[in-house]
């Protein structure tokens, strides 16, 4: 709930228009409305004709399958701009992993319902794993989508799959949303995910997210699994987790 402002020029409805676009800010994956009463302290009816104007001004948008509300299209040019500098501060991270390990790195965003590559790093090797800057891929079968979705609501995990399926790609992708939930919940108390040739045979990934940036992302080091053995996976994910912790506080400033 928010606190009363003790500037005498302050606007109420001013105010709770703000305490919107901070929650926007705070949840890109998307709020319910129950959220927006919460945080302006009115009730929904009033916060749905809040919402409903910013939707018409296009700086929110509803998601129909969910109900969750989202950025909106007003916003998407300042976007635009988080994710270039996201890259931009990532990137000397990312090399210094690539020179570490010597495989790919990668750094991906939840783009509506898939992970969309903004920044890669390839191996040096001839032999490596590589996406492309833009490729979209599922989040229940790699790293990076599974490190994206421990970090969401549940219900936001649950339409994303519902509405994207959870096809077979290997002999070991997960397929039930059952078992899918709880490899999140292992993810949680590990602090990293696994892509153990679940999205590609012979491919091995590991993943952490990035906390605390107001953007649903994560970074990964993907390789031949036949170079990286899962008792390898720890210690590589220690190192992410670093990198990530370097990364938020710069791209933060906390």
């Amino acid at each position: 709930m928010d606190q009363p402002s003790t500037n005498a020029y302050s606007i109420r409805a001013v105010q709770r228009v703000c305490d919107i676009l901070d929650l926007i800010q705070e949840n890109p994956e998307g709020f319910t409305l129950t959220q927006v009463a919460e945080r302006a302290a009115f009730p929904k009816s009033s916060a749905f004709r809040y919402l409903a104007t910013l939707e018409e001004r296009r700086y929110v948008r509803r998601d129909e399958p969910t109900g969750l509300f989202r950025i909106g299209a007003a916003f998407l040019p300042l976007q635009s701009q988080q994710l270039n500098v996201l890259a931009d501060r990532a990137r000397p991270q990312l090399n210094r992993l690539r020179d570490r390990f010597s495989e790919t790195i990668n750094l991906g965003i939840l783009d509506r319902n898939r992970v969309s590559y903004i920044e890669i790093v390839e191996s040096p090797k001839s032999v490596r794993l590589a996406a492309r800057p833009g490729d979209r891929d599922p989040i229940h079968c790699t790293a990076l989508g599974k490190a994206i979705a421990s970090t969401l609501d549940l219900d936001r995990v649950k339409a994303i799959l519902a509405a994207e399926g959870m096809p077979r790609r290997t002999r070991t992708t997960i397929t039930s949303v059952r078992a899918y939930l709880s490899e999140l919940d292992r993810i949680r108390e590990l602090g990293y995910a696994i892509d153990d040739q679940e999205n590609e045979d012979e491919g091995r990934c590991v993943a952490v997210p990035l906390p605390g940036i107001g953007l649903p992302a994560s970074i990964s080091l993907s390789a031949p699994a036949s170079r990286f053995a899962t008792d390898q996976v720890p210690a590589v994910a220690a190192e992410l987790q670093r990198a990530a912790e370097t990364l938020v506080k710069d791209f933060t400033g906390v």
